[in-house]
């Protein structure tokens, strides 16, 4: 067995490739995308040693041309979901007893799959089967997958060489991080393979194994992951990947004894039913489970009168429109100044104006489909209100169609009622809601903002004035766990910007810091006396 104090490689965030006409990565992508969409692959599950094949196929397509099928995947029922809680905890032992430098070269590698041969298979079946383009497709499936495992790997060493400051005379103070006792869900969602690759491998690189539900609407990429994971040598057992619906899949976990935490991203209704039913079979486990996170938010922009209006269009039109507003930090209310509305205004007309819309394959499309027809409809259903209601006015966008894909145009609604529906409630999509205020009344706008909604995600200040910068900062301390000045709310970076909000936005663990990771651990304290009291008078008990 090795011995030593290891010293990790020093974590770089992934340079973000161009795919600029003429470029290398560029043909390479281009000729990826034609092979994949050539084929028709069979995905199975992922449960210990074995690929598991159910023959209930359901078909997996690109939601901007839903009448093509990239392939299918085998749906699975309770039974399976109980074989993977069975193959975690088999292999549990032999992975939580590996040293950890170990584990760590598992997926340090998988990371330098990730950025080399794997990276226009992982990018194009992000393209194709979530819609991104192909920018968005890099920043998330290639780049911030692999920010995530190789910044995870040094959280991971930093974590461990945390030890107690002081050992008294005579005694060594030890501390240990073990991995929790019994088995953790990761239940992820369709919009960051990113996120669907960083909930198991988080969990699982600190020693625990992992029972993994994807999206099925990401399933098509979250292959291509799992088969990363296997050639990087992630032990049988360790990360197993089920295709079982939700409450099915739910029913099993939530009742076994041996369930240890989860790691969520998903809707707020969904991760509140999922606490409610923790607590209610709390008395099931053999541990308190952990319960971690991110539920989305209703993410503003708010501009003071001294704000740029080109950046604040810019912040606008990138931040509420990239991979068609489907970001947990979208976007999605703004509060604009009378003296800059109309600037504001112009350019951002003029900014969608130019945006094309359409498949992924085509690089020139800035604007794609929306994820599924449960979204477009949805969707579709706030933008036909909002042509209805009195003091609302769609100002462009509002066309959608789902003949050939999910596609909704960027729509953005002006509204005289700072409180009307799209101002407060999660849309998650193309949609942008404004609202112009006062020049000045900036203060009651920021009182505004921080009330409006439930959640507490992204938030932005765009701004030249410092004091208004100063005060918006202090104003909305709790309305955004991730708060940007002078830029869009959306793009955080793994080791840069850790990500997470509270209030209805989830339990603000923070992905892509080391707060992340301590939950996936249970600390034991170790004190070792070296020469044990034999008396236990003490001093005090003599006699004067």
């Amino acid at each position: 067995m090795l011995k030593g104090f290891f010293n990790v490689p020093t974590p770089h965030n992934e340079p973000v490739k161009s795919y600029a006409p003429g470029s290398a990565e560029r043909k390479e992508l281009q000729a990826k995308l034609k092979e994949l969409r050539a084929q028709e692959i069979d995905v199975p599950m992922y449960i210990g040693s074995e690929e598991v094949r159910t023959g209930k196929k359901k078909p997996l397509s690109p939601p901007h041309d839903h009448q093509h099928v990239l392939g299918y995947f085998h749906e699975g029922d309770a039974s399976h979901v109980e074989q993977a809680i069975n193959a975690a905890l088999g292999a549990k032992y032999a992975w939580e007893h590996m040293e950890w430098e170990q584990r760590a070269a598992i997926f340090l590698k998988a990371a330098d799959l990730l950025a080399g041969p794997y990276r226009s298979k992982i990018n194009a079946a992000t393209m194709l089967g979530q819609s991104k383009n192909a920018f968005q497709a890099e920043i998330d499936a290639a780049c911030e997958i692999i920010d995530f495992l190789r910044f995870n790997v040094k959280y991971m060493a930093e974590i461990y060489q945390q030890q107690p400051p002081v050992s008294g005379d005579g005694v060594w103070n030890r501390l240990e991080q073990r991995p929790l006792e019994g088995f953790v869900f990761a239940l992820t969602p369709f919009n960051f393979t990113a996120i669907a690759g960083n909930l198991p491998t988080s969990a699982a690189m600190m020693g625990n194994t992992v029972v993994w539900k994807p999206a099925y609407t990401q399933i098509y990429s979250a292959n291509v992951l799992m088969e990363v994971f296997r050639e990087a040598g992630v032990p049988d057992g360790v990360i197993n990947l089920v295709f079982v619906d939700g409450p099915t899949t739910g029913n099993v976990i939530f009742n076994h004894p041996d369930f240890a935490g989860i790691h969520f991203t998903g809707s707020t209704g969904v991760f509140q039913q999922i606490w409610k039913t923790i607590g209610e079979n709390i008395y099931k486990y053999k541990t308190y489970p952990r319960i971690v996170g991110e539920t989305g938010g209703k993410d503003f922009v708010i501009a003071h009168k001294s704000a740029n209006p080109k950046a604040v269009a810019v912040g606008l039109s990138r931040g509420a429109f990239e991979f068609q507003g489907q970001k947990c930090s979208a976007a999605s209310r703004a509060y604009i100044p009378s003296n800059l509305w109309n600037e504001v205004k112009q350019y951002l007309l003029e900014d969608l104006a130019s945006m094309k819309m359409g498949g992924t394959e085509d690089f020139t499309n800035f604007i794609n489909a929306v994820i599924d027809e449960k979204a477009f409809d949805k969707i579709s259903k706030y933008i036909d209100n909002a042509k209805k209601a009195e003091g609302v006015e769609i100002i462009a966008g509002g066309n959608y169609d789902k003949s050939k894909g999910y596609f909704i145009e960027p729509t953005v609604i002006l509204t005289q009622d700072p409180m009307y529906t799209t101002m407060c409630e999660e849309i998650f999509g193309p949609v942008l809601t404004i609202y112009v205020y006062h020049e000045n009344h900036y203060e009651e706008a920021l009182e505004l903002v921080d009330q409006t909604s439930p959640y507490a995600l992204t938030g932005a200040v765009f701004s030249q004035d410092r004091y208004a910068i100063e005060l918006a900062t202090k104003k909305l301390r709790n309305a955004a766990g991730n708060f940007y000045i002078n830029d869009k709310p959306t793009g955080a970076v793994v080791g840069q910007q850790p990500f997470g909000g509270a209030r209805a936005s989830g339990t603000n663990d923070k992905a892509g810091s080391m707060i992340n990771l301590l939950r996936w651990v249970s600390p034991r304290t170790i004190k070792e006396t070296f020469v044990s009291p034999v008396d236990y008078r003490y001093p005090f008990l003599g006699e004067d």
